[in-house]
């Protein structure tokens, strides 16, 4: 696969791991479903490692895969927190605009990413695009500060999720990923210890390992993405997640999009193209 096709593989994957891991979130405690997640990603992640060679794994590789899962771990519970109050429309949008931003921008300023003038427009036309496809055609505006904080949150630690794992060397494998998901569960962990958060009961905690396990795949695909194309590249292409929920959306159940909706799709499609033709 290509870096562009593999970049694209992980917004699939992220995509459907985020409407899943909402549904979740809504039947059973966002903190538990976050840590069950990570727990079922660990599995996941270790069995891939295995699988694929690592001639070189050095402790700044999994030191790297550890600050990744630390904001993957903050991430996933402020992602999940928000979505379970019903907000996906402002967290998902907010979480993606702002986990692209912090990267191109370390990217350009402190790693040497050099994006040409076809990738700066792919770059520019992506976030009002990520922002517009996640539009919802009504809005509880009582609620839109707290979703903005949590998505503002999400933001942060899956900029640092995504800018972290990119620096892992090409040699160590998959192990980063697998380091990530350790310690995204020991950052979990205190949150999901606490009184007020309870196990989800039945499969629910299958699924969420499951999820979780697929945000894992994700994450493998991206990490993959990295070794073949500029890190700014992979980032955009694989933060086009945002547009899964509002396809499945129109397909499965025949949602009607929004002309906001619309547009933001045009658009995602437009950096899409721009970016393939730099990769």
């Amino acid at each position: 696969m290509t870096g562009v096709s593999l970049a694209l593989a992980s917004a699939l994957s992220y995509g459907v791991a985020d409407v899943w891991g909402g549904l979740l979130s809504r039947r059973a405690d966002f903190r538990a479903v976050a840590l069950l997640g990570q727990a079922g990603g660990l599995v996941c992640a270790v069995a891939a490692a295995l699988l694929v060679p690592a001639p070189g794994v050095t402790g700044a590789d999994l030191g790297w895969g550890a600050l990744s899962g630390v904001g993957t771990g903050a991430a996933m519970v402020f992602l999940y927190r928000g979505i379970s109050n019903g907000n996906m429309s402002v967290v998902v949008p907010v979480s993606a605009v702002g986990g692209v931003a912090l990267p191109v921008v370390a990217g350009v300023a402190f790693l040497g990413d050099r994006p040409s003038a076809p990738a700066w427009a792919g770059i520019a036309v992506v976030l009002p695009a990520l922002w517009l496809v996640s539009r919802s055609r009504s809005e509880d505006h009582g609620r839109v500060r707290a979703a903005l904080l949590n998505g503002l949150v999400a933001s942060c630690g899956i900029g640092i999720q995504y800018l972290a794992l990119a620096q892992a060397g090409g040699d160590a494998g998959l192990w980063p990923v697998a380091a990530g998901r350790v310690a995204a569960v020991l950052a979990i962990a205190p949150m999901a210890g606490s009184p007020q958060c309870r196990l989800p009961s039945g499969k629910t905690w299958l699924w969420s390992a499951l999820n979780g396990a697929l945000a894992t795949v994700a994450l493998v695909f991206y990490l993959l993405a990295t070794r073949e194309q500029l890190v700014v590249i992979a980032v955009v292409l694989s933060s086009l997640y945002p547009v899964v929920p509002v396809l499945l959306g129109v397909t499965a159940l025949r949602e009607r999009l929004s002309a906001a909706q619309a547009a933001g799709l045009a658009g995602a499609g437009v950096a899409v193209v721009l970016l393939t033709l730099t990769a």
